[in-house]
């Protein structure tokens, strides 16, 4: 019996998957992922060409991987779906990625942030709430805030939106204005004055501000004024239905900047 290797007949049958990387010391899931014929070995394996342009940062899952194997066990691979439509195979991962939080994946799940796990309440507001402009007359930077609890609460809103992203500042300077999203849909407009490198040392009022994310940069600012406000973000916020400006995995959009 072949181990950690599937052989080349059921490489032929199995097609595209999506597989769970489980930490058989607790049974946690702490992966997703989808590929063809051995990929989803290949990361207890350490090769490095299992990197995806889009997921360099491999280090947290790398790290409980080599903890599994220095507590003397193998991590446990279970294929989720298999023989699943090239058309479909982003969607069944993302389906996957949205119901295991926690995961050590670097990006979300494809769509996750417009069509990932809404309740009823999001759902009416992101289906009914007025649209979003759909050529905005101004610069501006669009960023998913998909933690926020409360959107109704401004200075939380601004906290989140400001802090902190891996963006060029030259680019995001040029920008007049800065919305915050959830879901879809814009909850707030703020008007940068500064952005700075992500230390503690710029952003004393942030308590989680450690230095560990001074390659990152944030922003000081204040809200927008309220014909901008409301012209963006209204009164419980505007649904983006433009496709230029929605965002698929990448937390960040820009508009004429």
């Amino acid at each position: 019996m072949l181990h950690n290797r599937f052989p080349e007949e059921v490489c032929q049958k199995l097609g595209n998957y999506v597989y769970r990387l489980i930490d058989p010391r607790n049974g946690e899931t702490f992966y997703v992922g989808k590929g063809k014929n051995n990929r989803v070995f290949d990361h207890a394996a350490g090769l490095p060409e299992v990197a995806d342009d889009a997921d360099q940062n491999m280090g947290a899952k790398l790290d409980r991987i080599r903890a599994i194997k220095n507590s003397g066990l193998e991590v446990i691979h279970v294929i989720h779906r298999h023989e699943i439509p090239d058309d479909s195979v982003f969607e069944v991962e993302a389906a996957l990625i949205d119901a295991y939080p926690g995961l050590t994946n670097t990006q979300g799940g494809h769509a996750s942030s417009s069509r990932g796990p809404m309740n009823h309440v999001e759902l009416i507001d992101k289906y009914s709430l007025p649209e979003f402009p759909e050529n905005p007359e101004h610069a501006l930077v669009l960023i998913n805030i998909n933690k926020l609890e409360d959107r109704y609460d401004r200075r939380a809103i601004y906290n989140l939106v400001r802090y902190c992203w891996r963006v060029s500042k030259e680019r995001v300077e040029r920008a007049e204005y800065v919305l915050a999203v959830v879901r879809g849909v814009v909850v707030g407009a703020f008007k940068p004055t500064q952005w700075m490198n992500a230390t503690p040392e710029n952003f004393p009022d942030i308590p989680y501000a450690d230095g560990l994310e001074s390659h990152r940069i944030g922003f000081v600012g204040e809200e927008a004024p309220r014909a901008i406000w409301d012209l963006y973000a209204g009164q419980r916020g505007k649904r983006v239905a433009n496709p230029s400006l929605k965002h698929v995995q990448n937390p960040i959009r820009f508009w004429k900047c």
